[in-house]
């Protein structure tokens, strides 16, 4: 049902998952612990499915913060729990507050947890090749620090998300990143002509480390390759699957 990072398993008073597609009660292309409040999956699976999560995290059934993600770099602090009304426009949720989860949602796109244990301050963030290469992962640590972190005292996780082997990009792509700094070069390995195969995880990583995150960890899988456990946007498209659902990864102090 769930994966997990070493780095963030051993600290005090906070819990994290990152829930794999395994122990739901969606059916077939959603099969099944889809969590796509956007998909077009049967809307009272999708609430099972979150419902079972928020069991996970030992959090309150609306207390799973999440967005409406734009592939942007903005933040939202959240503060109390869902009121269900709009999710806000954003791709990144931190929060100092005991017993509400920061979540993102993705299938392929990069979940990156955050913490500061001693602070008591956590973050989620949705990375995509976008939102990393616009700042959501700078953005979600300023408004870690808002609140009281240290980005000395941050540790980070990457989750299951598609990696270089699977993604295969056009020329216009790595001239977008070459456009922004011609060291990016090195996230692009050789594919047919015209194309190349990125490194997103290697990319968020480098982002990290650059803004003075000390501890990140790769979770190394790869959700374009392993259908079994994760949903894949791009392997829906290559299979012409009309829909697809999407992984939860989230954080929490515990109460």
């Amino acid at each position: 049902m769930l994966v997990s990072s070493s780095a963030l398993a051993g600290l005090p008073g906070i819990r994290h998952a990152f829930f794999t597609r395994e122990g739901g009660v969606s059916e077939g292309i959603y099969g099944s612990l889809n969590a796509g409040i956007g998909s077009n999956d049967v809307p009272e699976h999708v609430r099972e499915n979150r419902r079972r999560m928020t069991e996970a995290l030992g959090v309150a059934e609306n207390a799973l913060i999440s967005c409406f993600q734009i592939h942007s770099p903005h933040v939202v602090v959240a503060e109390k729990p869902h009121d269900g009304g709009d999710r806000p426009r954003a791709d990144a949720v931190v929060t100092r507050v005991p017993g509400l989860a920061c979540g993102v949602a993705a299938a392929d796109c990069g979940p990156v947890l955050f913490a500061d244990a001693e602070a008591g301050v956590v973050g989620a963030a949705h990375a995509g090749w976008k939102g990393a290469l616009g700042g959501v992962l700078e953005s979600t640590i300023a408004a870690m620090e808002e609140l009281g972190a240290a980005r000395g005292r941050i540790r980070t996780a990457i989750g299951p998300l598609i990696r270089q082997q699977s993604y295969e990009v056009s020329a216009a792509f790595v001239d977008q990143f070459l456009a922004s700094d011609a060291g990016y070069a090195r996230f692009f390995a050789t594919g047919k002509p015209d194309h190349a195969q990125f490194d997103l995880p290697g990319f968020i990583a480098h982002r990290l480390g650059a803004a003075g995150i000390g501890t990140i960890d790769d979770l190394g899988f790869d959700t374009y390759s392993d259908p079994q456990r994760f949903y894949s946007y791009r392997r829906t498209t290559h299979r012409r699957e009309p829909d697809y659902g999407r992984h939860i990864a989230a954080i929490t102090l515990a109460r």
